[in-house]
């Protein structure tokens, strides 16, 4: 199918980037659409990771604030899987993102899911992996970790547990949830 840019502008270029375009696109019947304009926010790519601990069936998550969360009465404090704005390669930005804001050194990392959270005006896709931590027992203290402005809790919560916080809102971050759904899939084939 076609799509034929018509005018291209930067609308905003500071930490993230707003262009706006001017465009036509084929539609389904093969005719073009007339021009229309369209929005694009542009924060680059992200790269997640779950970590799950085989020996305690826990997934290792963080909590941090979230300004656009706490916006309209959300929470503020979200528990999410470790992630980071991909810059030069996703496996390296993932390993860096889980030793900076987990404490854990991960080698190898599994490819799980690519998607788009909000395709109507971001152009973000988001890369999932899965990485296993080894920690016997359950964690006991609360680990703080973050670089700069970041303020991050590390929390081991058992995996059946995460679905029902889940369910009761508990857990509302949608890459987390998905990864979440990507290794119980994962867990069910072996």
């Amino acid at each position: 199918m076609k799509v034929i840019i018509k005018d291209l502008k930067r609308e905003y270029n500071g930490f993230f980037k707003v262009d706006k375009a001017v465009l036509q696109h084929e539609k389904f019947d093969g005719s073009m659409s007339r021009e229309i304009d369209r929005l694009n926010f542009d924060r680059g790519n992200t790269v997640a990771v779950i970590l799950y601990n085989k020996t305690n069936n826990s997934v290792v998550l963080i909590k941090q604030f979230r300004y656009p969360a706490y916006v309209d009465g959300g929470p503020g404090w979200l528990i999410e899987c470790v992630a980071g704005i991909k810059d030069n390669g996703e496996v390296s930005v993932a390993r860096k993102e889980v030793l900076e804001e987990t404490g854990y050194k991960v080698d190898e990392l599994k490819y799980l899911t690519r998607f788009y959270p909000s395709p109507g005006g971001c152009s973000e896709r988001i890369s999932i992996y899965l990485a296993y931590v080894e920690a016997e027992g359950e964690t006991k203290e609360e680990k703080y970790f973050g670089t700069g402005n970041e303020d991050i809790q590390v929390i081991e919560i058992p995996l059946a547990k995460t679905f029902e916080m889940i369910k009761n809102g508990e857990i509302c971050d949608g890459k987390t949830i998905i990864g979440l759904f990507c290794l119980r899939d994962e867990l069910e084939k072996r």
